[in-house]
């Protein structure tokens, strides 16, 4: 994924995950929703969005190391 110098803010974050839910797993998407209620660094955000864009697309390897990510920021 190449670099973005757009800061996205959690409107941005949560209407992404809205739009990949139906690709991701249930409890991924329910836990995703949790970290939004909390307070995220930019830095985070940012991550998180683009670990969300064109998830739809992504090969099945891809979608595994996005997973991968996704669970290392949900601690």
């Amino acid at each position: 994924m190449g670099e973005c110098k757009l800061d996205h803010s959690v409107e941005d974050v949560q209407k992404k995950l809205g739009e990949q839910a139906p690709f991701l797993p249930e409890k991924r998407v329910q836990q995703l929703q949790t970290l939004l209620a909390t307070e995220l660094s930019q830095e985070r955000l940012n991550e998180l969005f683009h670990l969300l864009k064109k998830y739809d697309l992504a090969t099945p390897e891809e979608r595994a190391r996005r997973e991968e990510q996704m669970e290392l920021l949900l601690g």
